[in-house]
């Protein structure tokens, strides 16, 4: 996907210093180019890609394939298209730049004929599934930025568990909706509404008799123990755990889990689920997602960087870095037209690398230094593209699922997550439903081996064409699972930002919200400007002191 012709006709680019220069367009460098701008800085962005977004982006069908396999290699420059090195007297030499592998065994399949005529009604995500809660982070930065303004969410219509039986089971988000949910007992309803009770007690601070209700003994011992104190049978367990909590490990394997869930992050996650509900009027869930797919909030904080005076320019390769000798850090950029720009704070997107520079052009302690810099690996995670022709759930649209570690096979260690998001968000046609798939992994065959299970599970497959079949494909009622047209399965590389002399942001996580991305981001900022805020208090982001929005607003929702 992306434009590297080598002629270029684009005018100078003037002026030719920034207070920051940003290279690529993902939601991180996004964000950081709103802040700088609201900030008062100079900042230039700058996209090889003739669209914004990145490894963030919503893309037409036929551009999915090329855009995963475009990453799937390091490609480095041609070292003959590079600037010749500065003389030995110089202070800025060039380092060679290039991009990553970031996707691994890619899988594409087509069941359907006719969908690529219908390419560009198309939104699809390269980083789903990804979702907002309606109290998250990620919408308070948006109202506070005025970000909002420039994209539309609706409701996730609900939240399912789903087993090996392809069964769905409805997550209820709060007491009153625990007693309306015909799946569970009296016994479990009075057991779920004793426990959001307790929940909400602690969160108040007392309980009824005006003691804490959750001991600071409990809140630092894993949150499974927690729940097995409560005696919550398996099936509520796992619900609690799983899909609202958002635990991403097996918590029953706690000496081998990668990532031990406490108490007190338990009840705060559930707290976020809670406060989301219903914050929103045209929101009645805890969940939201984005008109036209996630790349659109990648748009919408460009839209406000350029409103402050960020300037932008798509299909421009960056050729070289241009490195201090003496400190070794990136001082500027050597643009694929031939023009040099400068600046002090230079941010790269997460997929591009630095290789050793040209012969004598540097220290020997300062090539080794730049080489791979910026890599802080932290794991895969395995992500699947679905589209097919039914919804997962008669009259339900847009749907979250949740496969709890083990619920698929014995050697399932991680939750597979799975968003249906259908045409009224107007990410496909009518008649068409998109569905994202991903889990966290740190093996590539079982990280598809987890997605091929739930894919199994939940579609009707064409046996034909698929690399693992399962016998549910011959069930009795195959004929009533929505059927799989098309699929992209792939394996994604998981990267955090670093804040040394070449500043780089974070890859896309495995997590379904945007917190620890943007908590990744803001230090970033921080880092960059330490005496500034990060995006000022404006007039049309206000919330009151009950965190809605605030009365200035036109009214109570996200619309723009």
């Amino acid at each position: 996907m992306d434009d590297t012709a080598t002629t270029f006709s684009c005018p100078p680019i003037d002026p030719t210093t920034f207070d920051v220069i940003i290279i690529g367009t993902g939601l991180s460098e996004s964000i950081l180019a709103a802040a700088s701008s609201a900030a008062g800085k100079t900042v230039l962005h700058l996209d090889p890609n003739p669209f914004y977004g990145s490894h963030f982006s919503s893309l037409p069908l036929s551009d999915v394939p090329s855009f995963l396999l475009s990453h799937s290699h390091a490609v480095p420059l041609p070292r003959e298209d590079l600037v010749t090195p500065s003389p030995s007297d110089a202070v800025l030499v060039p380092v060679d730049l290039t991009t990553r592998p970031v996707y691994s065994h890619i899988e594409i399949y087509s069941h359907s004929t006719d969908l690529l005529e219908h390419s560009r009604k198309f939104n699809l995500d390269l980083a789903g599934p990804r979702v907002l809660f309606c109290a998250d982070s990620a919408v308070d930065l948006m109202l506070k930025s005025g970000a909002n303004q420039y994209v539309e969410f609706k409701n996730v219509d609900g939240t399912y568990v789903c087993g090996g039986d392809g069964k769905l089971s409805s997550v209820p988000a709060s007491r009153s909706a625990v007693f309306k949910d015909a799946s569970l007992g009296l016994m479990e309803k009075n057991r779920l509404g004793s426990f959001f009770k307790l929940v909400e007690g602690h969160l108040k601070g007392t309980g009824s008799d005006g003691s804490r209700r959750i001991s600071e003994e409990d809140l630092e011992r894993p949150f499974v123990e927690f729940l097995d104190k409560i005696r919550f049978p398996t099936k509520i367990k796992s619900i609690i755990m799983y899909a609202i909590a958002m635990a991403d490990y097996d918590q029953d394997k706690l000496e081998g889990c990668r990532s031990v869930l406490k108490t007190k992050d338990g009840i705060n996650r559930l707290a976020l689920y809670h406060s989301s509900v219903g914050r929103f009027h045209n929101a009645l869930g805890a969940l939201i997602y984005p008109i036209y797919g996630q790349g659109e909030l990648c748009q919408a904080f460009c839209r406000r960087a350029a409103v402050k005076g960020c300037l932008y320019v798509l299909r421009m390769p960056v050729k070289a870095l241009l490195v201090d000798k003496e400190s070794g850090s990136c001082k500027g950029a050597k643009l694929a037209s031939g023009q040099d720009l400068f600046s002090n704070e230079m941010v790269l997107g997460p997929s591009f690398m630095t290789l050793v520079p040209l012969a004598n052009s540097l220290p020997d302690f300062l090539q080794a230094k730049l080489v791979d810099v910026g890599r802080d690996f932290r794991g895969k995670v395995a992500r699947g593209i679905c589209i097919t022709n039914s919804s997962l759930k008669t009259d339900v649209s847009t749907c979250l699922v949740v496969f709890p570690p083990k619920s698929l096979y014995s050697e399932q260690d991680t939750s597979i997550r799975v968003l249906q998001i259908g045409s009224s968000l107007a990410v496909c046609p009518s008649g068409k439903f998109v569905v994202y798939l991903s889990t966290l992994c740190d093996d590539d065959i079982q990280g598809k081996k987890s997605l091929h299970a739930a894919i199994n599970t939940i579609f009707s497959v064409p046996i034909s064409e698929t690399p693992e079949n399962s016998s549910n494909n011959k069930s009795e009622d195959t004929e009533m699972k929505p059927t799989l047209l098309w699929s992209a399965l792939y394996i994604q590389e998981v990267t955090m930002g670093s804040f040394d002399s070449f500043r780089f942001t974070p890859m896309p996580d495995g997590n379904l919200n945007y917190n620890d991305l943007l908590d990744a981001t803001k230090e970033l900022f921080h880092k960059m400007f330490p005496e500034e805020e990060f995006f000022p208090e404006t007039t049309f982001s206000q919330l009151d002191d009950d965190g809605e929005l605030a009365p200035s607003t036109n009214d109570d929702s996200l619309d723009s």
